[in-house]
């Protein structure tokens, strides 16, 4: 795993996630943030929890990384379940988003100013111990800044054939 280049387009698209997300779900009904699709999956109101979560659970191995290079983040607490059951463990279906997006925006302005003042952090890595197979990967900021950026955009289009898909019932 390698930091990206683009280090300015990618902080560039991690900043805007959650003005991206805010916009996707302004005015949303609570009966459109429930609504289940056709086909199965998360609800926009789950999407919104879990997309906030990651964020947050990820915050912490950014902070690591940035102070100290030889601590492990483990992730295998998160792996050993589903994400069907941290959904209903930290109950998706009955939080409002309206917390979650001021997290959102938190943990995002946090860690941009962390960088900002840390510019040297980009390519530094944590040691995180990933899923069952109980390996140590070391994974440069700069991946997980740009793996959290780009899973906004995966899920905001998620969120977009929900809504297009209630609009055309």
């Amino acid at each position: 795993m390698k930091a990206p280049e683009d280090r300015e387009g990618t902080l560039k698209l991690f900043q805007e996630g959650p003005a991206l997300l805010e916009r996707v779900v302004a005015d949303l009904t609570e009966t459109q943030l429930d609504a289940k699709p056709a086909k199965g999956g998360w609800t926009i109101r789950q999407i919104i929890h879990h997309i906030v979560d990651g964020d947050d659970i990820w915050k912490m191995g950014i902070k690591m990384a940035l102070g100290n290079t030889t601590s492990e983040f483990s992730l295998v607490w998160y792996s050993d379940l589903s994400q069907e059951s941290w959904s209903e463990r930290w109950a998706y279906h009955k939080r409002s988003i309206d917390v979650s997006l001021a997290l959102f925006k938190a943990t995002r302005a946090h860690v941009l100013q962390i960088l900002e003042n840390r510019p040297d952090g980009w390519t530094q890595s944590v040691a995180v111990r990933g899923k069952k197979d109980s390996r140590v990967e070391h994974v440069p900021i700069g991946f997980v800044i740009q793996m959290q950026a780009e899973h906004v955009v995966h899920h905001i289009k998620r969120i977009q054939e929900i809504l297009h898909e209630l609009n055309n019932r």
